[in-house]
């Protein structure tokens, strides 16, 4: 038999497609990358003067809800909570209470003491009748296995992923919710950067055991975390939570022997433009006068944040990093960042590597007044990429605890003097300047 010429033989269609669907799933994740990774706009045009209000100026928050859409109300009621063994006795105590509500959305799960806790208790509330709602991020939970989550469902708990990771999601999925919230009967909301893994367990003091910080808090911001969860609910399951069930109307303001303090969640979401997330670091470091102290286990800032910072440095503000050091679950993070210290430090800004343990803590304290403790970190994937949730208070009590844990923290740091910098190796130095390169998508 003739073969036939090359230019006769029929077309193989399956090859064509597979080649087709290549070709889109190609240019889906290049415009993808290019989203994640294209230059964010300026935040911050310095004039060698500071425009925006001080933080201790009555201005200052009346600005600040405008640029982040963020409400700050009197009336708070607010707890510091350090490490495991700060967070998880109050949590387990106010969820086994809970009598009528338990929402509650974290990110990152892993099997283990905490989470069989979790579902424990989770499971007794929902037998006597609690609504009980647990929504996990689909990639931060990955590890989880689906038993854990079908064991739960049996017993009454609503449990639900956002986020799926399927093909036709693959041009978002670098877009998550790091949120933690938990809210118990509409009346007490927790937040920080905890999770459901057992490394999150101890005192921050030991190799296996996170530095953390978290908060606990009562009265009108609890309102504001639950509606954040609420969004996320819906956009997970289309069930709208509305009503006093969730929404009590007599849970704001608390009742307290004094007027509490004043505070806000700041729930930050991806958008086209600069997000709330760097409206809100944004006016923190532009509003410092006298000190700023940054905790933070990512700690990438971009060139206009490093600006800011080393504005602030020298106008003479005591402008003070505590990042994480060797012992940081991702390595690429603290290369990127450990890229920018020699510069940062030229400029008067002091940069500390907890050594210890995994430092995860995402705090700021501003002046002794403006604190925030959340989920957010400093750097693009999360300031611009990812669903945070941050309680941001205002006053001066408050910040006064979180001055003494940030220079407590500092007994367990090293500081990244010009010797400690002059150290590091050429090897060093090659690995951190080619993580910089890849600042722009961790």
């Amino acid at each position: 038999m003739r073969r036939r010429p090359a230019s006769s033989r029929p077309i193989n269609r399956r090859r064509l497609g597979a080649l087709a669907l290549g070709l889109v799933g190609l240019s889906v994740i290049l415009l993808e990358a290019l989203r994640a990774t294209h230059r964010r706009p300026h935040l911050y045009l310095s004039n060698g003067s500071v425009d925006a209000p001080a933080v201790l100026d009555a201005r200052f928050t009346r600005a600040l809800e405008l640029a982040t859409g963020m409400r700050i109300d009197p009336g708070n009621r607010v707890s510091l909570l350090l490490n495991g063994d700060g967070t998880y006795p109050p949590l387990w105590r106010d969820l086994a209470d809970a009598r009528r509500t338990i929402t509650m959305q974290m990110y990152y799960a892993l099997p283990g003491r905490v989470s069989d806790t979790l579902a424990r208790i989770l499971c007794d509330r929902a037998g006597h009748g609690v609504e009980v709602r647990l929504l996990l991020d689909a990639f931060g939970s990955a590890g989880m296995p689906r038993s854990w989550r079908s064991a739960m469902s049996q017993c009454g708990v609503e449990v639900a992923l956002l986020r799926g990771l399927e093909w036709f999601t693959i041009h978002s999925a670098s877009e998550r919710s790091h949120v933690r919230a938990v809210v118990v009967d509409g009346r007490i909301g927790y937040t920080g950067g905890f999770g459901l893994a057992d490394y999150w367990l101890g005192d921050g003091h030991h190799r296996d055991q996170w530095r953390e910080t978290n908060i606990r808090f009562e009265g009108p911001a609890v309102e504001a975390l639950q509606a954040a969860f609420a969004a996320a609910w819906r956009e997970s399951t289309g069930e709208w939570l509305v009503g006093e069930t969730f929404f009590p109307i007599d849970a704001a303001p608390v009742p307290f022997d004094s007027a509490g303090v004043a505070a806000g969640v700041l729930f930050a979401q991806p958008t086209m433009g600069t997000t709330s997330a760097e409206e809100y670091l944004t006016f923190a470091i532009l509003g410092a006068r006298s000190r700023l102290y940054i905790t933070n286990s990512y700690f990438v800032p971009n060139a206009d944040f490093r600006r800011m910072l080393t504005d602030a440095a020298e106008r003479g503000v005591d402008v003070r990093v505590l990042t994480v050091g060797p012992l940081t679950d991702v390595k690429t993070p603290w290369l990127a960042g450990r890229s920018y210290y020699e510069s940062l430090r030229a400029h008067g800004v002091r940069v500390y590597e907890y050594q210890p343990a995994m430092m995860h803590a995402k705090a700021i304290v501003v002046d002794g007044r403006w604190s925030t403790v959340g989920s957010m970190n400093f750097d693009n994937h999360s300031l611009a990429l990812n669903d945070e949730s941050n309680l941001v208070v205002f006053d001066s009590a408050f910040g006064s605890k979180m001055d003494s844990v940030f220079f407590d923290d500092l007994r367990f740091a090293k500081e990244m003097t010009p010797s400690a910098l002059a150290a590091r190796s050429i090897w060093q130095r090659a690995l951190e300047a080619g993580a910089a390169m890849l600042s722009r998508i961790l």
